[in-house]
């Protein structure tokens, strides 16, 4: 039997004189700035947000000394079956969750990943995010990407995170071990969209939308590169699509890395490796953001998994035993 996790709301606000001539919805989104202009605009529509008492219109304009009046009901969003699962929680107030996600675990249910999602495993954490846009889930991660991803708790922290990854104010850093040699950092400016040809992945095409990520090197082996990736836009595959554009593609992607790559003489132990490394090497390492209640400004950092650090591990070692010959 479905659970009811409908939340009342009962709100008032003056319309000063400043807001005179500015439409109905675009006042209401500053008085009530705890929820988006769209939520808002459903309520006008349905008579849950009044003018005076009466009815209003989204587009009618305010003369400047009305009472707006918000009488609503917020009903259940998700209808996902919540889940009970093991969530690696690294921060966790009222306001906002920040995980760090394992691999192989998918963040929203879709075609072929009905459960078992991390979206289910927060209905089970927190039953109050039934009730927020996609359980509160304002970014994602690629089922084999692991790393850290915040989650709103509250419709005003889930305003602020979204404005947040709108301005690009939202600080998300990664590391990936790509295939190639580089000599130094980089920009890629390059717009994103759906392949032409392929659905299921993305690609550099003229009619994408803009992308940019920057990539500053850290670390140099023989034939691969660990790399930091800051991302200033957020696009479905950004950070594997424009690498791979660069030709430096991540070690392991199966969709845009092609066959496993070794530098010539390459130890037993690293081509291994290589092989059998299981999904893309790419992990969210740092995220910062200002807080939705406080205004500070938050950093939280996850060391990287284990099959990451033990492909770096045979790499170095590959690369050692390489200037020992010398």
């Amino acid at each position: 039997m479905r659970q009811d996790l409908s939340e009342k709301i009962q709100l008032s606000a003056d319309v000063g004189p400043e807001f005179a001539g500015q439409r109905l919805d675009q006042v209401a989104a500053e008085l009530f700035s705890t929820y988006s202009r769209s939520r808002l605009q459903t309520w006008i529509k349905s008579g849950e947000l009044t003018v005076d008492g009466a009815a209003g219109k989204v587009k009618q304009r305010l003369t400047g000394n009305e009472v707006l009046t918000l009488d609503a009901e917020l009903e259940q969003e998700v209808d996902d079956a919540p889940e009970p699962m093991e969530l690696p929680i690294v921060y966790e107030d009222d306001a906002l969750l920040v995980i760090n996600k394992p691999t192989g675990l998918v963040v929203h249910p879709a075609a072929g990943h009905a459960a078992g999602t991390l979206l289910n495993g927060l209905l089970h954490h927190a039953p109050c995010l039934a009730n927020m846009p996609r359980a509160g889930i304002v970014h994602r991660l690629d089922k084999d990407t692991t790393g850290l991803m915040v989650v709103a708790k509250t419709l005003e922290a889930h305003a602020s995170l979204v404005d947040q990854l709108q301005d690009k104010s939202l600080y998300r850093e990664y590391e990936a071990i790509v295939v190639g040699v580089m000599t130094g950092g980089g920009k890629v400016d390059a717009p994103i969209g759906r392949h032409p040809t392929d659905r299921k992945r993305q690609a550099v095409i003229t009619t994408g939308k803009r992308a940019v990520t920057h990539y500053r090197l850290q670390e140099r082996f023989r034939g691969h590169t660990r790399v930091k990736v800051l991302l200033e836009t957020g696009r479905t595959h950004q950070i594997r699509v424009h690498m791979a554009h660069k030709r430096y593609p991540l070690v392991g992607d199966p969709a845009y890395g092609g066959r496993p790559k070794f530098p010539a003489g390459a130890t037993e132990a690293l081509r291994q490796a290589i092989q059998s490394f299981p999904r893309q090497a790419l992990h969210a390492r740092k995220l910062g953001l200002i807080h939705p209640v406080s205004g500070e400004y938050q950093e939280f950092e996850c060391e990287l998994p284990d099959d990451m650090k033990a492909l770096i591990a045979e790499m170095r070692a590959d690369l050692k035993s390489d200037e020992e010959e010398i």
